[in-house]
């Protein structure tokens, strides 16, 4: 999910590091200080319109590694949350690094993520402008829900329960949906999807560019 361009990280806001608060956290999260960047898939590519392969190893190597990489790849992009499939790799796995309406950071990774289904009446639909990593220099405006809870497990097994308003409730189910095979173009109206693939197309390259700079600048 792309971010909003008036998100900071600083070292000194409230910060919630896997659903718990924490009194400080580094701009850079040390996942992303470990990680490689990889390739963001674009939307049309079959990876993204699949629904993934349930995690069943935990505690492994290469799990933290996918994490790491997945950390820095989203940071390098400017993002709010990006998905396995979203760098070629079909697993029930997100991460994010995400702002909610509080100005409340969320910094985390949800494996075999499921979305709790709202109970009538409980949460508002909210209709908000919302992009993807995969759809690289589109903006549209989503319908989603103001309340949002996740249920999965971290990397090693144990159980979690993350839950997010705002904006960060709409990166929960953004990235949730990834993991089903979907992106949020499938939550569009025809001519709204054909708008978002012309911006994609006229702002690509330039997105490309800048992650491409901020990745130098990293040394990856």
């Amino acid at each position: 999910m792309s971010v909003r361009h008036d998100r900071s990280h600083s070292v000194d806001r409230r910060v919630r590091v896997q659903g718990r608060p924490v009194d400080s956290y580094p701009a850079l999260s040390p996942e992303a200080e470990r990680g490689s960047v990889r390739r963001v898939t674009v939307v049309g590519e079959e990876i993204l319109r699949r629904p993934c392969q349930e995690v069943t190893e935990f505690g492994t190597p290469e799990l933290s590694a996918l994490i790491d990489d997945m950390f820095l790849t989203m940071h390098v992009a400017d993002g709010a949350g990006l998905a396995a499939n979203q760098v070629g790799v079909d697993l029930r796995l997100f991460v994010y690094d995400c702002p909610d309406d509080d100005g409340i950071r969320h910094v985390g990774h949800v494996i075999n993520p499921v979305l709790d289904e709202p109970d009538p009446g409980s949460r508002e639909l909210v209709e908000d402008s919302e992009g993807c990593l995969s759809v690289p220099g589109a903006v549209m405006t989503v319908p989603r829900t103001d309340r949002a809870v996740v249920r999965g497990l971290d990397k090693d097994g144990n159980s979690l329960v993350i839950e997010g308003t705002g904006y960060f409730a709409r990166c929960l189910q953004h990235e949730t949906d990834h993991l089903f095979g979907h992106t949020y173009l499938d939550r569009l109206s025809k001519r709204d999807r054909k708008d978002a693939l012309r911006q994609m197309t006229d702002r690509r390259e330039d997105v490309f560019a800048q992650r491409a700079i901020r990745a130098a600048r990293l040394g990856n």
